[in-house]
């Protein structure tokens, strides 16, 4: 039974899973990011969980593979950052490690929101850039963040 799951989980079947399945939770941070549902999936270790999972899974993979110390090039210039992330398994772990990143800073963006009363729509914008482009949104939100904290403090 082991065997018939792994070989369902080829890189590309799990690119898709994890696309489609992130995105329930960006909709529920998008429309309800108040309400105790967002709370408890967003907010928690369920997506975090679940996407580590699949990072686990695929560095395993790469380590089986005896590949593993080949990751460590993508230091020395470009040109071995494309050859990394050529090879999938490589390039699904990076895509595992955004997305749980950016929906991390997206609920933090949203809880943060929360606490200082920012207006829906600006929150929104938000995580629509922080969705589509991770540090812009966070950039965006934190210069407006600033005139509802009416303090600037890099620490929180």
């Amino acid at each position: 039974m082991i065997n018939d799951i792994q070989s369902y989980l080829t890189t590309e079947n799990v690119f898709l899973i994890v696309n489609w399945g992130i995105i329930p939770f960006w909709v529920l941070l998008l429309i309800f990011p108040y309400h105790s549902l967002t709370k408890i999936l967003v907010n928690s270790l369920i997506a975090p969980l679940i996407l580590a999972t699949g990072y686990v899974f695929f560095a395993y993979q790469i380590y089986l593979n005896d590949e593993i110390l080949s990751s460590f090039n993508l230091y020395l210039g470009l040109d071995s950052l494309y050859a990394l992330y050529s090879n999938d398994l490589f390039l699904l772990i990076f895509w595992l490690h955004f997305l749980s990143i950016s929906l991390f800073v997206g609920a933090w963006i949203a809880r943060d929101a929360e606490r200082y009363m920012v207006p829906r729509m600006i929150l929104m914008i938000s995580l629509v850039l922080t969705y589509f482009s991770g540090p812009v949104g966070l950039i965006f939100y934190w210069i407006i963040r600033v005139f509802f904290s009416k303090k600037i403090n890099f620490n929180e």
